[in-house]
């Protein structure tokens, strides 16, 4: 039996269901009267997602298609940063959503923080983009991923490699 058990805290996207995602958003866009003879279109880059559309209603309705997609592929929407909507060329609106990966030092620092300020008894350590947490009894892990899921940190978390 393991004296001490951990987890680690992460924020991962599966970049083959975010292209499934924006490939039925696509799909549902093509088929949809009130899109029909727009200029719009979504655009997978790298590791963002290019948006065009007619005006900026077009453009808040494409976003709610493709967070209705995200959320069915079981992708939170906290995984995208919307940039600012912006003119583009022919009367279009465009926008980037930048795909968010990792944890970033000042989050994990936030998560951190919450984890001790909660008195809970488990260590913690910032590991380049995760964070992990290792405890003597599995309850008080239990205990951090209940706390971490009511508080919102503007990120996607996800708990793995829990032993």
């Amino acid at each position: 039996m393991a004296n001490s058990y951990s987890f680690d805290i992460v924020s991962e996207v599966d970049l083959q269901e975010i292209d499934n995602a924006v490939n039925q958003a696509t799909k549902e866009i093509s088929q949809r009267y009130d899109f029909k003879n727009s200029k719009t279109e979504i655009e997978l880059l790298k590791d963002e997602i290019k948006i065009t559309s007619d005006d900026e209603y077009k453009l808040k309705a494409v976003m709610e298609i493709l967070n209705a997609k995200l959320i069915k592929r079981g992708i939170s929407p906290k995984t995208l940063d919307l940039g600012k909507i912006e003119k583009a060329s022919m009367g279009t609106v465009r926008q980037v959503a930048k795909i968010l990966e990792g944890i970033s030092k000042e989050k994990a620092k936030d998560i951190v923080n919450e984890i001790k300020s909660s008195k809970i008894k488990v260590q913690t350590q910032i590991m380049d983009n995760k964070v992990r947490v290792t405890g003597k009894e599995k309850n008080d892990l239990q205990a951090v991923i209940a706390l971490l899921k009511s508080k919102d940190f503007g990120i996607a978390l996800q708990f793995t490699n829990y032993r």
